[in-house]
């Protein structure tokens, strides 16, 4: 039997290792993991304590079109509930639009290097991908917009971007939207939205229409990453294709109920930001004095250069119990992506690092 010719060649992605896997493998007893870009000090004790009311009813189906959360986040965001579309994680999302408005041949855009699962699931869809490479490790809207075509479906830009951890201004954006081709679909990847602090960094809500697409994430800064939930906002016509061909119990009612919980915590939000933004500024002062060059973020990660083959340090790392990922799978074999985690968690670290690098 021979699968379609769309997956003859794709190669799977691969997630960072969890921790049990790591102390399985190696004999370890203490491990922390700091590749995945997940939140170290979540999720809030509002989310667990919703979580633990909410499995009194697992025996039943979800609520499908995830009724009270939609509600919840159609006041927060001041969108209307038809704007609104719920995804067993960002991922999901990422399939359903490309599902809804991508057929086999048609041009969908990406940048280089940049979230992999956009190629992945183009990829899939039998879509022809252009990649155009980042300039100075940020998105070149002026190189993807000349690649624009009358057969271009979907432009995806993640913003803040991963992995380098940088993002595109409100200048930036708002001239490469302006003069698109109509059936070219923008979609905005917000997954690292709260973490940002620049003040041209612009909200991509701002820009909602028949085109344009935003997705963001309650993995990230409100630490639901096990849950799998994300959500896009558009206008009614986009979100009702992207419904149209979305699963019907697709986020799990556990999920729903840590997510309306997670958005009324807001001193949560608020000490996840502080406390991450504290511990870049702590990898970037020890990186200085190591002599190792990195590329400024406004996300919960840094991506730096240790000046050879990274996937051997990030080996001897993991040989220490410090799981991080080093960025082969994006052509930057010199390169590790770090997330901030706890204080001590980015104390051992760099005390690891300091031992095999210095």
């Amino acid at each position: 039997m021979l699968p379609r010719k769309s997956v003859l060649n794709i190669k799977p992605y691969k997630p960072g290792k969890p921790i049990e896997e790591v102390k399985r493998e190696l004999r370890l007893k203490d491990v922390i993991k700091l590749a995945s870009n997940e939140n170290p000090f979540g999720p809030s004790p509002k989310v667990v304590s919703a979580i633990k009311k909410s499995l009194q009813n697992i025996n039943r189906y979800p609520e499908s079109s995830c009724f009270y959360l939609r509600q919840a986040l159609a006041k927060k965001l001041k969108v209307k509930e038809n704007q609104l579309v719920f995804g067993n994680g960002s991922d999901e999302l990422i399939i359903l639009a490309l599902r809804a408005f991508v057929s086999e041949g048609d041009e969908v855009i990406v940048a280089y290097p940049t979230f992999l699962i956009y190629e992945l699931a183009a990829q899939i869809q039998g879509a022809r991908i252009k990649k155009v490479p980042a300039r100075y490790f940020k998105y070149d809207l002026k190189a993807m917009k000349r690649e624009v075509t009358g057969k271009t479906k979907i432009v995806f830009i993640a913003n803040p971007d991963n992995p380098n951890g940088t993002y595109v201004t409100k200048v930036e954006l708002e001239m490469f939207l302006n003069g698109l081709p109509e059936q070219a679909m923008v979609f905005i990847d917000e997954a690292y939205f709260d973490y940002v602090e620049e003040r041209d960094y612009p909200n991509g809500l701002d820009y909602i229409s028949k085109r344009v697409i935003v997705t963001r994430s309650f993995s990230k800064s409100y630490g639901l990453a096990g849950l799998r939930i994300g959500y896009g906002v558009s206008s009614p016509e986009i979100i009702k294709y992207m419904e149209a061909v979305r699963e019907p119990f697709n986020v799990n009612s556990i999920a729903q109920a840590a997510a309306i919980a997670a958005l009324k915590d807001k001193k949560f939000l608020l000490k996840t930001k502080r406390m991450t933004s504290a511990g870049r500024k702590f990898f970037y002062s020890e990186f200085k004095k190591m002599g190792l060059r990195y590329i400024p973020s406004v996300t919960n990660f840094v991506v730096f250069e240790v000046g050879k083959d990274a996937s051997l340090v990030c080996k001897k790392l993991l040989k220490k119990g410090v799981i991080v990922r080093d960025m082969k799978a994006w052509g930057m074999d010199t390169f590790i992506r770090v997330t901030v985690g706890t204080e001590k968690e980015n104390k051992r670290f760099i005390k690891e690092l300091k031992r095999i690098i210095v």
